[in-house]
């Protein structure tokens, strides 16, 4: 038998040192474990087809775009239920419809909004008037009082 000092193969098998940080006493006391792999399973094969080419196409090809299909009348396709052009147009009449009535309801909040403005406009130039004018009428009381008020006090 052939064997190294930490690893050593034994007619075909790999052993294992499971002491490494042991002294060579020590190793050649405990026994060795055999270290058994299992037998990698191999995948069967696939059947081999043929490749469907590249899907990348140039950039300026004719094949680029949408391609036009002619559907048969017995095509399932064709048979699937469609939208007629009345049908379009009554739903785009709807659509439009409705838009116009969101655009009128929102312009009708616009203008209740800017005759609110106007009105906290109003009412604010009047009582900023009528502070002006108080404010006038206080100073005015206060400059009488004091031409008026004796000028000398009584003495206690």
């Amino acid at each position: 038998m052939m064997e190294d000092n930490h690893m050593g193969k034994v007619s075909g098998m790999e052993w294992s040192d499971s002491s490494s940080g042991a002294s060579d006493d020590q190793q050649h006391d405990q026994q060795e474990q055999p270290v058994i792999h299992a037998p990698v399973p191999v995948r069967p094969r696939l059947p081999s087809r043929k490749s469907s080419g590249t899907m990348i196409v140039p950039r300026d090809s004719i094949e680029v775009g949408p391609v036009e299909m002619t559907l048969g009348p017995d095509d399932v396709r064709a048979m699937s239920p469609r939208r007629t052009s009345q049908d379009l147009e009554m739903l785009s009449k709807e659509a439009r419809e409705e838009l116009q009535r969101h655009a009128k309801a929102l312009q009708d909040s616009l203008l209740a909004l800017f005759h609110r403005i106007e009105a906290v406009k109003e009412e604010h130039n009047k009582l900023d008037n009528n502070n002006k004018f108080l404010q006038k009428y206080i100073g005015d009381l206060m400059s009488t009082s004091k031409i008026t008020a004796p000028s000398s006090r009584p003495k206690k």
